[in-house]
């Protein structure tokens, strides 16, 4: 059996369809860290009709909004985009522990990558200073998509 060899470099794939699902929660860090995950996918080869940004309430809500968009079947990968800054309550952890269980059960159950792009930070100051992770979750789920078509041609 041959060894895959991962490397640094995102591939560019032909037919890339990626969705990203942002929340209108925490809007200020989000929609920039969308903005800058689709134009990071249309640098890599994607075209601007084919990834595309939906929008939905909460981070909770991130999960409900991948999981249709799977079953729609119209993409092959989907970034989850939102950021919950820890407040006074134990909100903050319900929230963070329900968009990671959803998550991660979307990628054990579904043969679509989504990638995690929820910021969990103390203050407002760190999700800031984390506005540039954007292009890394749009590099993220295209080597995942090169990953998923390895195998399928393996």
């Amino acid at each position: 059996m041959s060894q895959h060899n991962p490397t640094t470099e995102v591939p560019r794939l032909d037919n890339l369809r990626v969705a990203i699902v942002t929340t209108e929660w925490n809007s200020f860090i989000t929609s920039e860290l969308a903005e800058s995950a689709r134009k990071r996918l249309i640098e890599l080869g994607c075209e601007p009709d084919d990834a595309v940004i939906y929008t939905v309430p909460g981070a909770v809500e991130l999960t409900f909004a991948a999981s249709q968009i799977i079953e729609a079947s119209l993409f092959d990968a989907v970034i989850v985009c939102g950021c919950v800054i820890r407040g006074g309550t134990p909100h903050f952890d319900y929230v963070c522990q329900s968009v990671t269980q959803g998550v991660t059960s979307l990628n054990a159950d579904c043969d679509i990558p989504v990638i995690f792009g929820v910021l969990t930070v103390d203050n407002e100051e760190q999700a800031r200073e984390r506005l540039n992770k954007g292009p890394e979750y749009a590099d993220t789920a295209v080597k995942m998509v090169a990953f998923k078509r390895m195998l399928e041609d393996a």
